[in-house]
């Protein structure tokens, strides 16, 4: 009830702001600009609806400035110092702005910018026109905290001839390196020389700037405001983001794990749509006339509609003429890599990303079957409530190794980020009686306990999560309620992500009185905390049996970003945790001394450090000589750890049952499947998974 009572006060909130508009328009006043409305709407909705809302000051002007000053510039590259000494008159005034629904800073910074970069793209041609030097000693740092802007023109105009003679450098070493191969290998190859190389090296850096510049010149100001709203929602959390319009349907269908279309990714080259990959099992895929590397440059609705010309179009609207509702027609002029054109025509349909839904396998040790199922996210259709979601398509997989015989279950969470907390609920509710899963909090109010309400247990038998640094949100969730109930043994990194947030969406529209999308509001609203009382948030979940990993030293949690919300602790929720295995503990300890005493694990740990100094090494010498000298040390340390992630496995994957037809009937589904299996065998950490459900003893 609290929640809805809530949910109310933040919706009437937004009413009100509708209703001041409708009110200034009925009076005949002149509506305000978008812009003002929508950020006023988004002021409206921070400060009071968010979990933990910021105080609009001076030192969150300061975010401000520092935040967008970097998104628009992070390499400091176009503006210049004296730009930014004159912007700083807007250090201590955004705040005031924000609250004004002014945008005297954006407004400036952006022309001035617009400015810069112009000054920029008339000269980078010139710089690599000419054969860098490669002999004089200095070199580049790519450090975005601790580098300056340029000082005047002349330092602004060394800073791109650095930038362009190190990506010069590298390809021009990646060059040398495959003349070498080709010599060593062929006695009569003619080696091409040096200059030719060099000049290849930078004909090659040349197109990737125009391609830098075009897309900063074909970016909207629409795109831009969005930039700069998502400064503001970032000094609230990092979770808390405005979603322009064509954002938020992408977000959409990655909830949902498929979209109405003709299942092809484009991409935009210089104003025309290309073609970089066909969705397996798409509509695209079977109809079969489509190929990687066209180019889109008309659409019709229709074979008898009139086409549009989409070349110099803005991708997303483009994507927005291709897709459409399934069963509809869309006929593409293509031009073919052959340079003719051809029409095609596709009927759309649902195109799912097989990636995204449950998928398992069997394996046997001792004479045992066993179960893995990978969940790679939480995946729902809001707007379809009736179609597949994690939580379905878990328990119809349980059901299914059921039916095989296994005798223990591992689900994999490495990697996944999250989703719908609802199937994070229902999974849950599959491996324990009824009872509290997860305590969910509104600011002010007292915590919900979301329970699993049905007593049926569908899986009783052993169970093993697998978790990594990046598993987070629902992930952890997940984990930690199977943790806390003692129904579950955690094996992974030596904690998870830590994202202990609950955001809502909420579309502006819904509340605005207004023509125009004005796209959502990604809002951080709630905090999730264990039933044991402690928050997720920062923390994370530990493994009971840790196992190193690469990203153990890596700076990628939650702890790391900018403005995390704080990790507290409230009151415990009644639930009853059961022993439901007779060895948990002497299995934990006799892995966990199996892992350290495990050659492969020592290699792995040090390769994880070894990528933490790398990750922090970011000055590389603009020397040739000593470049390469640098990339020989790189390239022999990383032979050492080429395949220490690899690992022959004893143990082999099957599919089960019920998928043997479908993989008869369906060779890409196959070919999926046996390249996972592939991966399961090599995977070390899956094998120590195993050995866990194999030791696991179920009270009876």
């Amino acid at each position: 009830m609290k929640k809805k009572l809530n949910q109310f006060y933040i919706l009437a909130l937004i009413a009100g702001v509708s209703i001041f508009y409708s009110f200034k328009t009925n009076k005949g006043e002149q509506i305000p600009p978008k812009d003002q409305i929508l950020i006023e709407a988004l002021r409206v909705i921070l400060e009071k609806g968010h979990y933990e809302p910021k105080l609009i000051n001076d030192t969150f002007s300061e975010a401000i400035f520092d935040n967008f000053i970097e998104n628009l510039d992070p390499y400091k590259r176009y503006f210049l110092a004296p730009d930014i000494a004159h912007l700083k008159k807007y250090y201590h005034d955004i705040d005031n702005q924000i609250i004004r629904a002014k945008f005297d800073f954006y407004k400036e910074a952006t022309t001035i910018f617009a400015q810069r970069l112009k000054e920029s793209e008339s000269y980078y041609q010139e710089i690599l026109n000419k054969k860098f030097n490669y002999s004089v000693k200095e070199s580049i740092s790519l450090d975005e905290k601790s580098s300056e802007f340029p000082i005047n023109e002349n330092a602004r105009k060394d800073v791109w001839r650095k930038h362009l003679k190190f990506s010069t450098i590298n390809k021009l070493n990646d060059y040398l390196k495959e003349e070498e191969d080709k010599v060593k290998d062929d006695k009569n190859y003619k080696s091409i020389s040096f200059d030719e190389l060099e000049k290849k090296a930078r004909n090659k850096t040349l197109e990737s700037i125009k391609d830098l510049f075009y897309y900063e010149n074909q970016t909207p100001d629409d795109d831009r405001f969005a930039i700069f709203l998502n400064c503001i929602t970032a000094q609230f959390d990092p979770h808390t983001s405005y979603f322009a319009p064509d954002m938020k349907k992408r977000f959409d269908s990655s909830m949902a794990g498929s979209i109405e279309g003709i299942g092809a990714r484009l991409s935009d080259e210089r104003g025309y749509t290309k073609i970089v990959e066909l969705i397996p099992g798409g509509p695209a895929y079977k109809q079969g006339d489509l190929e990687v590397g066209d180019f889109i440059v008309k659409v019709a609705q229709g074979e008898k509609d009139e086409p549009t010309d989409i070349v110099g179009m803005r991708l997303s609207d483009a994507i927005e003429l291709i897709k459409g509702k399934k069963g509809t027609t869309v006929v593409l002029t293509v031009k073919k890599v052959d340079n003719t054109y051809k029409k095609i025509s596709i009927v759309r349909d649902i195109v799912e990303f097989e990636d995204t839904f449950v998928k398992s396998s069997i394996t046997i040790k001792d004479g045992k079957k066993y179960g893995i199922i990978h969940l790679p996210k939480f995946y729902i259709d809001f707007s379809k409530q009736k179609q597949r979601n994690s939580g379905i398509d878990m328990r119809k997989e349980i059901e299914a190794l059921k039916k095989e015989g296994i005798k223990g279950l591992a689900i994999d969470l490495r990697n996944n980020g999250g989703g719908s907390l609802s199937t994070a609920i229902d999974i849950a509710g599959l491996f324990i009686d009824k009872g509290p899963v997860v305590q969910v909090k509104y600011k002010d109010n007292d915590p919900d306990i979301r329970e699993d309400t049905d007593s049926k247990i569908v899986w009783d038998g052993p169970l093993v999560i697998m978790v990594n640094e990046l598993s987070a949100s629902a992930s952890e969730i997940l984990a930690a309620a199977m943790q806390d109930y003692h129904r579950a043994i955690i094996i992974g990194s030596k904690q998870t992500y830590g994202k202990g947030t609950v955001q809502n969406i909420l579309p502006i529209n819904q509340y605005i009185n207004y023509s125009e999308d004005l796209g959502a509001l990604k809002l951080t609203i709630q905090k999730f905390y264990r039933i044991n009382g402690g928050s997720t948030q920062l923390k994370g979940v530990s493994s009971d049996i840790v196992m190193p990993d690469r990203y153990h030293y890596l700076n990628i949690a939650e702890s790391e970003l900018d403005a995390p919300l704080n990790w507290d602790q409230i009151a415990k929720a009644n639930y009853n945790p059961k022993e439901y295995y007779s060895n948990f503990s002497q299995v934990v300890i006799d892995m966990q001394k199996q892992i350290n005493s495990n050659p492969q694990f020592n290699k792995i740990d040090a390769y994880a450090k070894w990528l933490k100094n790398n990750q922090d090494n970011v000055t590389y010498s603009l020397n040739l000589k000593n470049y390469q000298e640098d990339q020989d040390k790189l390239n022999s340390e990383a032979k050492q750890y080429k395949d220490i992630l690899k690992y022959n496995s004893p143990y082999e994957f099957s599919f089960p049952s019920y998928e043997k037809l479908l993989v008869k009937n369906d060779s890409i589904l196959r070919d999926k499947r046996v390249a996972w299996h592939k991966n399961l065998q090599e995977d070390i950490y899956i094998n120590e998974a195993i050995e866990t459900l194999s030791k696991l003893k179920v009270v009876k």
